[in-house]
């Protein structure tokens, strides 16, 4: 029997954190599963929280914040498992939505990511990347508001308009929410930890798009509780665009499509 593990990066994250624990933990019944916590040095009480209520979690509390990759990355050497899930601490779902992925993986050995449908609390879609970025895809997200052809430019980023009634093949898998094949996460070396927050999920769909396809499962859905912070703060807005210019000096040549 395949098995599966998750690992969820916190930072301050105990007013969200447990409803994706409860998820993952009453939820997957198929596959056996493994769930990591990586803390990165939390000033609240999220370790505490976890703990108490969620003991057969494997928590690995970090001295400082380096990251989103970074964390996630500190369970590579622990992992066991033939699948892998990347999880963000606001995510939720209410029926098995991991075995669904690893079963949809198992029959399909061309596949090396599988991906659910995204929604906001109100059941909507979210409206997030599936084509890898280009310079004028990352300007749409900002400029979108003005309609037009930045309107154009963030619909073809996020396919909207595309009618997704079956599984269907794309270029990149938000950060949120990751089933990748163990193996293909340890030989990629997991993220690039270059990349502190923002554009180390398009990276890593690069190079696992390499290795096998990215396939997104319309009928399998999780709810994301989406900040956005980059939208509403200079700190994270000043990361973002940060994380952009590495990623396009990293991917110069396809980047400029």
């Amino acid at each position: 029997m395949a098995t599966v593990s998750a690992s969820i990066v916190t930072f301050n994250s105990a007013g969200v954190v447990g409803d994706a624990l409860q998820s993952l933990l009453t939820q997957t019944k198929e596959y056996p599963l493994t769930v990591y916590v990586v803390d990165n040095h939390s000033t609240d009480h999220t370790l505490s929280m976890i703990s108490e209520k969620f003991p057969q979690v494997v928590c690995l509390p970090q001295p400082d914040n380096r990251g989103f990759g970074h964390g996630h990355n500190q369970v590579i050497p622990l992992l066991t498992s033939d699948y892998h899930a990347i999880i963000n601490p606001d995510i939720s779902f209410d029926f098995d939505v991991l075995s669904k992925l690893v079963s949809y993986l198992e029959e399909h050995p061309d596949v090396v990511i599988a991906t659910p449908a995204i929604c906001n609390l109100d059941g909507t879609f979210q409206r997030v990347p599936k084509r890898l970025p280009t310079y004028h895809y990352m300007a749409s997200g900002m400029l979108e508001r003005f309609g037009g052809i930045f309107r154009r430019w963030r619909d073809e980023y996020t396919m909207t308009g595309v009618k997704f009634d079956k599984p269907t093949p794309i270029e990149f898998c938000t950060g949120c929410f990751i089933m990748i094949r163990t193996s293909v996460f340890k030989e990629l070396g997991g993220f690039d930890e270059r990349f502190f927050m923002y554009c180390e999920d398009a990276d890593l769909s690069r190079r696992a798009g390499m290795k096998g396809k990215i396939m997104f499962l319309p009928d399998i859905r999780i709810t994301h509780e989406w900040g956005r912070a980059s939208s509403k703060r200079w700190k994270f807005f000043k990361i973002h665009l940060q994380s952009q210019h590495l990623y396009f000096k990293k991917w110069r040549k396809q980047a400029s499509r």
